[in-house]
Protein backbone atom coordinates (compact mmCIF):
# COMPACT_ATOMS: atom_id res chain seq x y z
CA UNK A 1 0.00 0.00 0.00
CA UNK A 2 1.03 4.00 -0.47
CA UNK A 3 3.10 3.27 -3.69
CA UNK A 4 1.76 6.52 -5.07
CA UNK A 5 1.40 8.17 -1.33
CA UNK A 6 1.65 12.35 -1.99
CA UNK A 7 1.09 12.56 -5.39
CA UNK A 8 -1.05 13.77 -7.45
CA UNK A 9 -2.39 12.14 -10.57
CA UNK A 10 -4.68 13.83 -13.61
CA UNK A 11 -6.81 10.46 -14.91
CA UNK A 12 -8.87 11.44 -18.15
CA UNK A 13 -11.68 9.29 -19.47
CA UNK A 14 -11.93 8.19 -15.73
CA UNK A 15 -15.93 8.69 -16.29
CA UNK A 16 -16.24 4.54 -16.65
CA UNK A 17 -14.36 0.91 -17.42
CA UNK A 18 -10.31 1.35 -16.96
CA UNK A 19 -10.60 5.07 -16.33
CA UNK A 20 -12.50 4.86 -12.97
CA UNK A 21 -10.48 1.82 -12.22
CA UNK A 22 -7.25 3.88 -13.13
CA UNK A 23 -8.18 6.51 -10.77
CA UNK A 24 -9.46 4.14 -7.76
CA UNK A 25 -6.20 1.48 -7.48
CA UNK A 26 -4.16 5.34 -7.57
CA UNK A 27 -6.17 6.23 -4.96
CA UNK A 28 -6.05 3.46 -2.99
CA UNK A 29 -2.28 3.37 -3.18
CA UNK A 30 -2.29 7.06 -1.66
CA UNK A 31 -2.35 9.47 -4.32
CA UNK A 32 -4.88 12.50 -4.68
CA UNK A 33 -6.61 12.12 -8.12
CA UNK A 34 -8.45 14.48 -10.62
CA UNK A 35 -11.07 12.46 -12.81
CA UNK A 36 -11.96 14.00 -15.74
CA UNK A 37 -13.99 13.37 -18.70
CA UNK A 38 -16.99 14.55 -21.06
CA UNK A 39 -19.44 12.61 -19.28
CA UNK A 40 -21.01 13.67 -15.90
CA UNK A 41 -20.83 10.17 -14.36
CA UNK A 42 -17.19 10.93 -13.33
CA UNK A 43 -18.59 12.90 -10.06
CA UNK A 44 -20.48 9.96 -9.03
CA UNK A 45 -16.62 7.76 -9.44
CA UNK A 46 -15.03 10.65 -6.98
CA UNK A 47 -17.62 11.22 -4.68
CA UNK A 48 -17.07 7.06 -4.33
CA UNK A 49 -13.26 7.71 -3.79
CA UNK A 50 -13.70 10.65 -1.56
CA UNK A 51 -12.17 13.61 -0.27
CA UNK A 52 -8.84 12.64 -2.42
CA UNK A 53 -10.74 12.80 -5.47
CA UNK A 54 -11.98 16.09 -7.60
CA UNK A 55 -14.27 15.57 -11.08
CA UNK A 56 -13.32 18.02 -13.89
CA UNK A 57 -15.80 18.31 -16.82
CA UNK A 58 -13.00 17.45 -19.71
CA UNK A 59 -12.90 17.36 -23.43
CA UNK A 60 -9.46 16.37 -24.52
CA UNK A 61 -9.26 17.79 -27.57
CA UNK A 62 -9.21 21.04 -26.04
CA UNK A 63 -5.85 22.78 -25.10
CA UNK A 64 -7.68 25.07 -22.85
CA UNK A 65 -9.54 22.39 -21.08
CA UNK A 66 -6.14 21.71 -20.70
CA UNK A 67 -4.96 24.06 -19.05
CA UNK A 68 -8.18 24.42 -16.71
CA UNK A 69 -7.69 20.86 -15.45
CA UNK A 70 -4.24 21.29 -14.59
CA UNK A 71 -4.76 24.48 -12.76
CA UNK A 72 -7.37 22.93 -11.24
CA UNK A 73 -5.41 20.28 -9.93
CA UNK A 74 -2.58 22.22 -8.33
CA UNK A 75 -5.33 24.34 -6.59
CA UNK A 76 -7.16 21.60 -5.00
CA UNK A 77 -3.81 19.21 -4.21
CA UNK A 78 -0.61 20.91 -5.47
CA UNK A 79 1.68 19.78 -8.29
CA UNK A 80 1.07 17.52 -10.44
CA UNK A 81 3.07 14.11 -10.65
CA UNK A 82 1.27 11.61 -12.60
CA UNK A 83 -1.31 11.97 -15.88
CA UNK A 84 -2.70 8.85 -16.88
CA UNK A 85 -3.91 9.73 -20.83
CA UNK A 86 -6.93 7.02 -20.89
CA UNK A 87 -9.82 9.00 -23.05
CA UNK A 88 -10.48 7.12 -25.81
CA UNK A 89 -13.18 6.22 -28.72
CA UNK A 90 -13.57 3.61 -31.15
CA UNK A 91 -15.69 3.42 -34.08
CA UNK A 92 -15.88 -0.01 -36.24
CA UNK A 93 -16.49 0.44 -39.52
CA UNK A 94 -14.21 -0.45 -42.71
CA UNK A 95 -12.63 2.16 -44.57
CA UNK A 96 -14.52 3.07 -47.76
CA UNK A 97 -17.95 3.99 -45.48
CA UNK A 98 -16.21 5.57 -42.45
CA UNK A 99 -17.38 9.29 -42.63
CA UNK A 100 -14.38 11.72 -42.41
CA UNK A 101 -16.00 13.97 -39.45
CA UNK A 102 -15.97 10.20 -37.38
CA UNK A 103 -12.57 9.67 -38.32
CA UNK A 104 -11.63 12.95 -36.92
CA UNK A 105 -12.88 12.35 -33.79
CA UNK A 106 -11.26 9.18 -33.51
CA UNK A 107 -8.10 11.00 -34.13
CA UNK A 108 -8.62 13.79 -32.24
CA UNK A 109 -9.83 11.91 -29.12
CA UNK A 110 -7.19 9.42 -29.28
CA UNK A 111 -3.73 11.15 -30.78
CA UNK A 112 -4.57 15.10 -30.14
CA UNK A 113 -6.36 14.98 -26.60
CA UNK A 114 -2.74 12.93 -25.47
CA UNK A 115 -0.44 15.53 -27.17
CA UNK A 116 -2.19 18.37 -25.53
CA UNK A 117 -2.24 16.48 -22.36
CA UNK A 118 1.87 15.57 -22.45
CA UNK A 119 2.11 19.36 -23.65
CA UNK A 120 -0.26 20.59 -20.68
CA UNK A 121 1.57 18.53 -17.68
CA UNK A 122 5.55 18.76 -18.89
CA UNK A 123 6.34 22.16 -17.81
CA UNK A 124 4.76 22.16 -14.57
CA UNK A 125 6.05 18.24 -13.68
CA UNK A 126 9.75 19.48 -15.04
CA UNK A 127 9.58 22.58 -12.19
CA UNK A 128 7.80 20.19 -9.40
CA UNK A 129 11.64 18.29 -9.94
CA UNK A 130 9.64 15.00 -12.72
CA UNK A 131 6.74 12.94 -12.90
CA UNK A 132 5.43 10.16 -14.73
CA UNK A 133 2.82 10.25 -17.66
CA UNK A 134 0.89 6.96 -19.11
CA UNK A 135 -0.32 6.71 -22.30
CA UNK A 136 -3.08 4.19 -22.39
CA UNK A 137 -3.04 2.50 -26.27
CA UNK A 138 -4.10 -0.54 -27.25
CA UNK A 139 -2.71 -3.93 -28.83
CA UNK A 140 -4.32 -2.03 -31.96
CA UNK A 141 -1.42 -0.07 -31.81
CA UNK A 142 0.95 -2.50 -32.87
CA UNK A 143 -1.54 -4.79 -35.49
CA UNK A 144 -3.60 -3.25 -37.73
CA UNK A 145 -7.39 -4.35 -37.11
CA UNK A 146 -9.76 -4.52 -40.41
CA UNK A 147 -13.22 -2.53 -39.35
CA UNK A 148 -11.28 -0.20 -37.20
CA UNK A 149 -8.78 2.50 -39.23
CA UNK A 150 -9.58 5.55 -37.10
CA UNK A 151 -9.05 3.87 -33.61
CA UNK A 152 -5.44 1.64 -34.86
CA UNK A 153 -4.16 4.73 -36.86
CA UNK A 154 -4.78 7.13 -33.66
CA UNK A 155 -3.36 4.42 -30.80
CA UNK A 156 -0.18 3.99 -33.26
CA UNK A 157 0.19 8.08 -33.05
CA UNK A 158 -0.07 7.52 -29.42
CA UNK A 159 2.66 4.87 -29.14
CA UNK A 160 4.90 6.60 -31.42
CA UNK A 161 4.70 10.21 -29.75
CA UNK A 162 5.19 7.90 -25.89
CA UNK A 163 8.44 7.25 -27.37
CA UNK A 164 9.20 10.81 -28.41
CA UNK A 165 7.98 11.84 -25.41
CA UNK A 166 10.21 9.62 -23.19
CA UNK A 167 13.22 10.96 -25.06
CA UNK A 168 12.62 14.84 -25.16
CA UNK A 169 11.56 14.71 -21.32
CA UNK A 170 14.04 12.33 -19.99
CA UNK A 171 16.29 15.09 -18.81
CA UNK A 172 13.52 16.98 -16.67
CA UNK A 173 13.19 14.36 -14.76
CA UNK A 174 9.76 12.67 -16.49
CA UNK A 175 9.07 9.18 -17.46
CA UNK A 176 7.02 8.64 -20.06
CA UNK A 177 5.35 4.80 -20.97
CA UNK A 178 2.24 3.22 -22.75
CA UNK A 179 0.03 0.25 -21.88
CA UNK A 180 -1.29 -1.98 -24.76
CA UNK A 181 -4.44 -3.33 -22.96
CA UNK A 182 -6.35 -6.26 -25.19
CA UNK A 183 -9.79 -7.28 -24.68
CA UNK A 184 -10.87 -5.74 -21.53
CA UNK A 185 -14.52 -6.11 -19.87
CA UNK A 186 -15.05 -2.18 -20.25
CA UNK A 187 -18.52 -0.96 -21.37
CA UNK A 188 -16.12 0.24 -24.66
CA UNK A 189 -15.65 -3.30 -25.57
CA UNK A 190 -19.42 -4.45 -25.39
CA UNK A 191 -20.56 -1.45 -27.16
CA UNK A 192 -19.07 -2.22 -30.15
CA UNK A 193 -20.99 -4.25 -32.95
CA UNK A 194 -21.01 -7.88 -32.72
CA UNK A 195 -19.37 -7.82 -29.39
CA UNK A 196 -20.63 -10.91 -28.00
CA UNK A 197 -19.31 -13.05 -30.81
CA UNK A 198 -16.09 -10.96 -30.69
CA UNK A 199 -15.49 -11.68 -26.90
CA UNK A 200 -16.11 -15.18 -27.56
CA UNK A 201 -13.64 -15.66 -30.34
CA UNK A 202 -10.94 -13.52 -28.67
CA UNK A 203 -11.75 -15.82 -25.17
CA UNK A 204 -10.98 -19.12 -27.68
CA UNK A 205 -7.61 -17.66 -29.01
CA UNK A 206 -6.25 -16.30 -25.74
CA UNK A 207 -4.01 -18.45 -24.11
CA UNK A 208 -5.81 -17.38 -20.44
CA UNK A 209 -8.66 -18.46 -21.74
CA UNK A 210 -10.76 -15.27 -21.04
CA UNK A 211 -10.96 -11.45 -21.35
CA UNK A 212 -9.18 -8.99 -18.85
CA UNK A 213 -10.66 -7.35 -16.11
CA UNK A 214 -9.90 -2.80 -15.84
CA UNK A 215 -8.12 -3.88 -12.33
CA UNK A 216 -5.26 -5.67 -14.36
CA UNK A 217 -4.44 -2.72 -16.45
CA UNK A 218 -5.17 -0.91 -13.59
CA UNK A 219 -2.11 -2.54 -12.05
CA UNK A 220 0.57 -1.94 -14.33
CA UNK A 221 -0.77 1.59 -15.05
CA UNK A 222 0.26 1.82 -10.95
CA UNK A 223 3.55 0.53 -11.46
CA UNK A 224 4.73 2.55 -14.37
CA UNK A 225 3.41 5.26 -11.89
CA UNK A 226 5.54 4.37 -9.20
CA UNK A 227 8.75 4.71 -8.04
CA UNK A 228 9.18 0.80 -8.98
CA UNK A 229 9.22 1.90 -12.38
CA UNK A 230 11.74 4.37 -11.89
CA UNK A 231 14.18 3.79 -14.56
CA UNK A 232 11.23 2.68 -16.79
CA UNK A 233 10.50 4.97 -20.02
CA UNK A 234 9.72 4.53 -23.43
CA UNK A 235 8.23 1.42 -22.99
CA UNK A 236 5.02 0.01 -23.87
CA UNK A 237 3.61 -2.66 -21.94
CA UNK A 238 1.39 -5.29 -23.36
CA UNK A 239 -2.14 -6.33 -21.04
CA UNK A 240 -3.67 -8.89 -23.08
CA UNK A 241 -3.64 -12.15 -21.87
CA UNK A 242 -0.87 -13.55 -24.58
CA UNK A 243 -3.62 -12.49 -27.20
CA UNK A 244 -0.86 -11.36 -29.81
CA UNK A 245 1.15 -14.27 -29.13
Amino acid sequence: MGRVRGRVAIVTGAARGMGASHARVLAAEGARVVLTDVDAAGEGVAARIGDGALFVRHDVRNADDWARVVERAEGAFGSVDILVNNAGVADHEPIESLSEERFRREWEVNALGVFLGMKAVVGPMARAGGGSIVNVCSISSMVGEAGAVGYTASKFAAYGMTRVAAKEFGPKGIRVNSVHPGPIDTPLLHDAPGSADAVLMMKEMSPLGRIGAPEEVSAVVLFLASDDARFVTGSGYVVDGGLLA
